[in-house]
């Protein structure tokens, strides 16, 4: 057993390279090889969103807090609550990230695939951002 305990991390800001936005990420975790599971506690200020990106072995999203939107490549953009469980497929493109108006908190979860649990891509564009919610 290894317990990580939450006071001995420090918060860190999501890169402007790949999030839009004020974004925070706290208790990132990686299990030890042989295990691929990795995730963190990520909370996006209002307007604050991912850049478009995959994971080689899909990602799984729980909504702790706030309001948030998300995206598949070719669909309308969808509303997330609190208690909101997402899944994205293997390499399926997608973005996240909170409302433009509220902020929003998820537990993100993905495996790694050759070391990289994500392929970061293009940010989204404020009009795709802004387009009215499914």
């Amino acid at each position: 057993m290894d317990i990580q305990r939450n006071a001995s991390k420090s918060s860190a800001q999501g890169p402007e390279e790949y999030f839009t936005g004020t974004v925070r990420i706290d208790s990132p975790f990686q299990a030890p090889e042989p295990a691929k599971t990795g995730g963190a506690i990520v909370t996006f200020e209002p307007g604050a969103r991912t850049a478009w990106h995959t994971h080689p072995l899909g990602q799984t999203l729980i909504i702790t807090a706030g309001l948030g939107w998300a995206q598949r490549e070719g669909e309308p953009k969808q509303e997330l609550c609190p208690g909101d469980v997402v899944w994205f497929g293997p390499d399926e493109k997608h973005w996240h990230g909170a409302t433009d108006s509220n902020a929003m908190t998820h537990i993100a979860i993905a495996e790694s695939e050759n070391g990289s649990p994500v392929t970061w891509m293009e940010k989204v564009a404020e009009e795709d951002y802004l387009s009215s919610v499914s």
